[in-house]
């Protein structure tokens, strides 16, 4: 381990202890290249490379499991600069002869309030409309901010969450703390291992042919939206895993996410509404051995699939989920998007502050959500080696908030100003039904493994809702 690698070291081992992992495993992990690339007040350079590192060992630790052996041993190497492309790739990816969409409704941002700043969040149609239902006004930005500037933060912000929409009003870290929900949610951490149950039948398939990749075999029911579910499931799917996408027909994914947030999937529509398709998915349940879900932690239990009843259909089922503003307080059912969440919680506040500048200034990436992303595959990896060697079935439990948490609690090492930004990192040519594009790699390597990702990137429910 290099010294300038110690501060992201530290924090992948706290991240570690969470997953319930021995420290011994992170012995083998390297952390190297440049600080700093991801410029801001907090160390979000350092949390890509722990994140990531989290990933990597946990699916070096898996494959030893997998074949037989006490403890991983193969080396992990994290390259900063890597690991902070990776942060970014949705915006870092290039389409070659065709054109990606802008990521962003043009709505979508912030807006003066009467007395500070609110940011929409409109990528969703049905969030639009809610906002625009509350403004009163037309979708054209002139007209909404001339609407919000005649509400309060606080009062618009509620207003557009109870009609169904998304927003934050900027706040403060202090104010955060004071306000109910982040007094609930002041020890949330990004992602733990919750305490496990024996499974009454082993998990078939957990066995690992020789040369076989990491997770070839596993079985992996994506739920998920924009964007920590698809990190973590695409992350999984370039070391082998199955992982079939499952939408309601129909559903408008952000069009410019499809060729990353897709990559190494399967994608079908099922409607959970129909006899049939409930049935088929239950039998999708019952093949799987994880279950991911983006999910509001209520909406799968109001169509009758919460975790006991997915239990019950599968017992030795490994579930994964995460949600926006945590699993405690008054906000643990709210809608919520990174960008949100760096609002209300002060990160918005404290880069604007630092930057003297005169609007919200957010983390350089959508850390929040690509640091979730990391450590979910890194829970699903580490509940499957609990599967394995002692047939206990753990679930794994993450949210945006406690992301928000950690990187609020670091500082940007004094000597990480550097001039290697993210279009310094490599780029390779792949293949989408979209077209060809040039993408960020998958980061962190794994000696002898090489991801890859057997599904090309496409539209959704181009394929039977089948493993």
């Amino acid at each position: 381990m290099r010294p300038d690698a110690d501060h992201a070291w530290r924090l992948a081992r706290a991240l570690w202890h969470d997953l319930d992992g021995d420290e011994a495993a992170l012995e083998r992990v390297r952390i190297d290249g440049p600080a700093g690339v991801l410029p801001s007040i907090f160390d979000v350079t350092g949390f890509a490379a722990a994140t990531v590192s989290c990933a990597a060992v946990a699916v070096a630790e898996l494959a030893a499991a997998r074949a037989g052996r006490d403890r991983p041993d193969r080396a992990v190497r994290v390259d900063r600069l890597a690991a902070s492309a990776s942060f970014k790739f949705e915006t870092l990816v290039r389409a070659i002869g065709w054109t990606i969409p802008p990521i962003w409704d043009p709505v979508a941002g912030d807006y003066r309030a009467s007395d500070g700043w609110i940011r929409l969040h409109t990528n969703y149609r049905h969030h639009l409309d809610a906002a625009l239902r509350v403004l009163g006004c037309v979708a054209q930005r002139d007209a909404v901010s001339a609407a919000v500037a005649r509400w309060s933060a606080d009062e618009l912000e509620a207003a557009v969450v109870a009609a169904g929409g998304c927003a934050a009003a900027m706040r403060t870290s202090a104010a955060w703390e004071r306000h109910p929900a982040g007094e609930a949610t002041r020890d949330e951490r990004p992602v733990v291992l919750r305490p496990g149950v024996a499974s009454p039948s082993p998990a078939p398939g957990l066995g690992q042919e020789d040369g076989a990749p990491p997770l070839a075999g596993i079985r992996i029911l994506d739920l998920t939206r924009v964007i920590a579910g698809p990190v973590c499931t695409r992350y999984l799917a370039a070391y082998g895993a199955d992982v079939l996408r499952v939408d309601p027909p129909g559903f408008a994914e952000v069009p410019a996410l499809l060729p990353e947030a897709t990559a190494g999937k399967r994608c079908a529509f099922l409607d959970l509404g129909k006899a049939d398709d409930r049935r088929r998915f239950e039998a999708l349940v019952a093949r799987a051995h994880v279950v991911v879900g983006g999910l509001r932690p209520d909406a799968l239990s109001r169509l009758g699939y919460g975790p006991d009843a997915l239990r019950a259909i599968n017992p030795a089922l490994v579930g994964v989920a995460h949600d926006a503003y945590g699993w405690r307080g008054p906000w643990a059912q709210r809608r919520g998007f990174d960008s949100l969440v760096q609002m209300s919680t002060g990160i918005a506040a404290a880069g604007m502050r630092a930057a003297r500048a005169d609007r919200p200034t957010p983390l350089p990436a959508q850390a929040l959500d690509h640091g979730i992303g990391h450590l979910l595959a890194a829970g699903a990896c580490r509940a499957l080696t609990a599967l394995v060697r002692e047939g206990v079935v753990r679930d794994v439990r993450g949210s945006l908030l406690g992301a928000a948490n950690v990187i609020k609690g670091t500082t940007a090492p004094a000597a990480a100003a550097t001039d290697i930004t993210v279009d310094d990192a490599p780029r390779a040519r792949a293949d989408t039904a979209f077209g060809p594009v040039e993408r960020v790699p998958l980061a962190g390597t794994i000696a002898g493994l090489a991801p890859r990702w057997s599904q090309t990137a496409g539209p959704l429910g181009r394929h039977e809702a089948t493993f």
